[in-house]
């Protein structure tokens, strides 16, 4: 047990000493995303692209800075960005998309390149259309656009609370039909229910931070190791609720306060801390740093990983007046896909448990945790360029089915192999 203190404690003074160090303005932020932020008025549509600069620099391979988007690169860069934006109405004609004058904005604590932008349909009156943008994302698979639309009420004055989040641009998706008129809140709920369902459902670390939490539930800790429990499967099914429900409190906190404005902290250490909380994650589910340790981590850790959540939110450029349809939405989203990794999961961990192979399992997958996540907070703490293992993660991220599918065969025939009703799984 002495060992595995140390071992946490100098994971401890690692994070500290990190997050310490990220005041550097080198790097990139793994999580960047750009934003296209539109308000509909009777004849024309304005509003403004916001660029990561990091992000931007990889898509148009040159070396940029704060300095040369507004000097060498200006012209170049805003030819660019003017090549990959385009509109059309319904019937297919080509609308005029303007790009004003650039400037430097720090967003989220990464500096932006924002360009005001005016759509004119060519009849000067506004319908629905269709937004073509793809602006970085034609050359990062992983990177995000966020759009939102504001529509004009009263008089030709904005009315702010009336934000809506339109979707998301990627790789895949290079164009959204922008309405005219006005939706519905149901539809902006749906929208960014979406958004948390594809945040989790992509987020490499959110999702081994939960399975971290899950591995060691149908055990017990016993003498400072892992031992299998005497008691019936419903007793590990009601400590995986236990931890995804502090889990879920936990980030429901500091999502509010975050996303309300009463907290804020920069994006890069919060996504340090989170490569961090997965490291303890995974010590713990090697060696039980104290009993129901997971409970404990997951309701602390998840205060991080709220912020991160938030984090997306403040990309999203929405105000207050949409904030509750955005958070509730938002929330939903997180809920059912953890609720959906648990499904995919637990019952094959539960199965793998009864087996002498669990604690083999155990500590190769904690291991693998243990080295995405210290790979992941060196790069975010940008003492290392890349992730070497980013391929292998997004990979395993793009075939969910695939993975749990993999340990459902290991479970069943690691399960038909034994002879005996019940093995220790502990170690």
């Amino acid at each position: 047990m002495t060992s595995v203190r140390r071992l946490f404690t100098t994971l401890l003074l690692a994070a500290f000493l990190l997050v310490g160090g990220l005041a550097s303005p080198a790097g990139a932020h793994p999580m960047s995303t750009s934003a296209v932020l539109l308000d509909i008025r009777d004849d024309r549509v304005e509003g403004e692209v916001q660029l990561p600069i990091d992000r931007l620099a990889i898509a148009v391979d040159r070396d940029l800075t704060r300095e040369s988007v507004l000097g060498a690169d200006r012209a170049f860069l805003k030819r660019y960005a003017a090549r990959h934006i385009s509109a059309a109405g319904e019937d297919g004609d080509s609308w005029t998309v303007t790009l004003g004058t650039g400037s430097v904005r720090t967003i989220d604590g990464t500096a932006h390149l924002v360009y005001p932008l005016t759509i004119r349909p060519p009849d000067g009156q506004v319908t629905d259309f269709d937004l073509r943008y793809d602006v970085i994302v034609e050359e990062l698979l992983t990177h995000k656009v966020i759009a939102t639309v504001r529509y004009d009420f009263d008089r030709g004055i904005l009315k702010t609370d009336d934000a809506e989040t339109l979707g998301v641009l990627d790789w895949d998706t290079k164009s959204l039909k922008v309405p005219a008129a006005e939706g519905s809140w149901l539809k902006g709920f749906a929208t960014t229910a979406g958004l948390g369902i594809e945040h989790v459902g992509e987020g490499a670390d959110h999702l081994l931070f939960l399975l971290m939490l899950l591995i060691p539930a149908p055990l017990v800790a016993a003498r400072g190791r892992w031992r299998a429990g005497d008691s019936p499967p419903r007793r590990s099914v009601l400590r995986v609720v236990h931890v995804v429900s502090a889990f879920a409190v936990g980030h429901s906190l500091t999502l509010a306060l975050a996303a309300s404005g009463v907290v804020h902290v920069p994006s890069r250490p919060v996504e340090t801390l989170i490569a961090f909380s997965i490291a303890v994650s995974a010590v713990h589910a090697l060696r039980p740093l104290v009993a129901r340790g997971e409970v404990l981590i997951a309701a602390g850790f998840g205060l991080v990983h709220g912020l991160a959540f938030a984090s997306l939110i403040g990309d999203l450029g929405l105000d207050r007046g949409s904030l509750v349809t955005t958070l509730l939405g938002f929330n939903l989203g997180i809920e059912l896909t953890q609720l959906l990794v648990v499904a995919l999961m637990m019952p094959s961990l539960l199965l793998l448990a009864r087996t002498p192979l669990y604690p083999a399992f155990r500590i190769g997958v904690a291991v693998i945790g243990l080295v995405f996540s210290v790979s992941w907070m060196l790069e975010r703490a940008t003492l290392t360029p890349s992730d070497p293992f980013e391929g292998v993660q997004t990979w395993l991220v793009g075939h969910p089915l695939l993975v749990a599918g993999s340990v459902a065969s290991l479970a069943v025939a690691a399960r038909l192999r034994c002879r005996v009703p019940w093995t220790p799984a502990g170690k």
